[in-house]
C-alpha cells in the first residue's frame, strides 16, 4: 500500500486490508521518505499501529497494538506478538493499518506499507494474561518510593520489564507504574518482575496531539484511547474511563516543548500533575512555577488542590530509573494505598533514594499538620515550620509560600543532614512548602532541585 500524505493531513489515516480465513500470521513492515528540510522546519515522522476486524472506532475495541515510530516492522500471531502488539486470533475480515503522521515535511510524506499474510494452522491459543498482584511486601504505614513514568520495549523504550524492575530495585524503589505510549501490551509481562518488595502498577501514557497524560494504576488490561485533540471534547470521557478503572489522571511534562507534548486539556479531571520529569533542567522551573500558582488559587478558594509528582520518564541508557522519584506516605505497599496517598498529596519528590525529608507545621497550641494536610487555626496563632533533611550535602533549603520564597537557609553540611525551622502564622502564609536546591555558580539563579515537598496548607479558622 503506497500513498503520500500532505501537510495538514488528518492525525490518523487508516489503510484497510483483508485477512482471509486460515491466516496464521500477519507481518507488517513500512518505510517512508525523509527529505531534507530547512532549519527549524519539521521533517517527516510517521507512527504506525494495527486494528483488527472489530474496527477503528473510538474506544479501541479493535485495537491490536501500537509502536509509534519505534519499529519499522511487527508480527502478530495467535500465541505471540512483537512487543507493543497484542497476540490473539486472526479472525477473517477487514483489518486496518493505522498511520499517524506526527510531522510532515513541506513537500509531503510518501509511504509504503507491506502486509504479508501467512496461511496455516493458528499456531497456538492466545496466552491467558497473568498480571502482577496488587500488593507487595510492605512495612505497614510508611513512606514508599516510586517512579510512575517508565517506558519498556513495548513502546519506544529499549529495556524489558525485567530489566526495568532490576533497575527499580537498585534505585531503592518500592513501586513503579507501567506507562508505555498508547499500548497496554506490556501489562501481562510485568507479573514475573513484581514481588520481592516491588509493587508494579499498570497503566499507559496516553499520548495525544495536545499533550501526554499518565493513566496511573488502572485495572489490568485497561486501554485508554488517544486519538483526539482538546477541540474534540473527548478528553473528559477518557478521564472518566481512567477513574472507572481505579486509576489516577496525571498530566505528564505539561510544559514540554516537543510537538504535541504540551498539555492543552486543562486540569479539571486531573488527580496530580508531573512537575519534575527526568534530570532537573531549567525547563522544569516552568511547570513548578505554574503548579505553585495553582496552589494559591486552591488555598484562596478553599477547594481541592493538585498534588505534584516527579518521575524519570526513563526509556533507555543512560536514563536513570528513579531519578527523580515520588515518596508517598501510604498505609501499606498496595495499589489502593499508594494511589490514595498520591491523590491526597502526602508525598514529596526526591532526586534519589539518598534524599529523605520530614516536613511539618506545628502550632504553639499543639496542633500539627504534615505534607499534604491542612491546619486550621486562628489567624494570629504562631506556627513553627520544620524541615528535617538527610542525604542532601551542600544543598540549600528554600521555604515557599503564597508570597514566594520567604526563607533561604545556608547550605547543609557535607554530611547532608540538617534541620531548618521558620516561624509564621495563618495570616502570613496560606501554604508553605520546602525545596532543597544544589549549589549553583550562576549567581541569583536557583540550583538544580534535590527534592521538594507538596505543601502544608494554613487556614485561618
Amino acid at each position: 500500500m503506497r500513498g503520500t500524505l500532505a501537510p495538514g493531513s488528518p492525525d490518523y489515516v487508516y489503510l484497510p486490508f483483508t485477512v482471509p480465513p486460515g491466516t496464521a500470521a500477519l507481518h507488517v513492515s513500512y518505510t517512508y521518505d525523509k527529505p531534507s528540510v530547512p532549519p527549524g522546519t519539521p521533517g517527516n515522522a510517521l507512527d504506525i499501529g494495527l486494528f483488527d476486524e472489530r474496527g477503528t472506532e473510538p474506544g479501541g475495541r479493535g485495537f491490536r497494538g501500537w509502536s509509534g515510530g519505534a519499529r519499522t516492522e511487527f508480527v502478530v500471531r495467535a500465541g505471540e506478538a512483537t512487543p507493543g502488539y497484542l497476540p490473539g486470533p486472526l479472525h477473517p475480515g477487514t483489518w486496518h493499518i493505522a498511520l499517524g503522521p506526527y510531522t510532515v515535511a513541506p513537500r509531503g510524506l510518501a509511504y509504503e506499507v507491506t502486509v504479508t499474510l501467512t496461511s496455516g494452522a493458528p499456531g497456538g491459543e492466545a496466552p491467558r494474561p497473568v498480571y502482577p498482584p496488587p500488593r507487595a511486601r510492605g512495612r505497614g504505614r510508611a513512606w514508599y518510593r516510586g517512579d510512575c513514568h517508565l517506558h519498556s520495549w513495548h513502546s519506544d523504550g529499549r529495556r524489558t520489564p525485567a530489566e526495568i524492575a532490576a533497575l527499580a530495585r537498585a534505585a531503592g524503589l518500592d513501586f513503579i507504574n507501567s506507562s508505555d505510549h498508547n499500548t497496554i501490551a506490556s501489562h501481562p509481562h510485568w507479573a514475573d518482575a513484581a514481588g520481592e518488595g516491588l509493587l508494579v502498577l499498570l497503566g499507559e501514557e496516553v499520548t495525544t496531539r495536545n499533550g501526554h497524560v499518565l493513566a496511573l494504576g488502572t485495572d489490568p488490561g485497561t486501554f485508554v484511547d488517544w486519538r483526539y485533540r482538546a477541540r474534540d471534547h473527548h478528553w473528559a470521557h477518557a478521564a472518566r474511563e481512567i477513574h472507572r478503572a481505579g486509576g489516577l489522571v496525571v498530566p505528564a511534562h505539561p510544559h514540554a516543548d516537543c510537538v504535541g507534548c504540551a498539555w492543552k486539556f486543562g486540569y479539571t479531571e486531573a488527580d496530580a500533575v508531573e512537575v519534575w520529569n527526568g534530570p532537573w533542567t531549567p525547563d522544569d522551573e516552568v511547570p513548578l512555577a505554574d503548579w505553585d500558582g495553582r496552589l494559591l488559587a486552591s488555598a484562596r478558594e478553599g477547594v481541592a488542590w493538585l498534588p505534584a509528582m516527579g518521575d524519570s520518564d526513563a526509556h533507555r541508557d543512560p536514563d536513570v530509573v528513579g531519578h527523580p522519584q515520588t515518596v508517598v506516605l501510604a498505609d501499606d505497599l498496595t495499589r489502593e494505598a499508594v494511589l490514595v496517598g498520591l491523590r491526597a498529596g502526602r508525598s514529596y519528590v526526591a532526586e534519589s533514594r539518598t534524599v529523605s525529608l520530614a516536613f511539618t507545621v506545628c502550632a504553639d497550641g499543639g496542633a500539627r499538620a504534615g505534607i499534604g494536610e491542612r491546619l486550621e487555626l486562628p489567624a494570629d496563632t504562631p506556627v513553627t515550620v520544620r524541615l528535617e533533611a538527610s542525604g542532601a550535602p551542600r544543598c540549600s533549603v528554600r521555604l515557599v509560600t503564597d508570597q514566594g520564597v520567604v526563607f533561604t537557609g545556608g547550605p547543609l553540611p557535607v554530611s547532608g543532614a540538617g534541620v531548618v525551622e521558620w516561624r509564621t502564622t495563618a495570616a502570613g502564609a496560606a501554604y508553605v512548602r520546602a525545596e532543597l536546591r544544589h549549589e549553583t555558580a550562576l549567581g541569583p539563579l536557583p540550583g538544580a532541585m534535590a527534592a521538594f515537598t507538596n505543601p502544608v496548607f494554613l487556614r485561618a479558622a
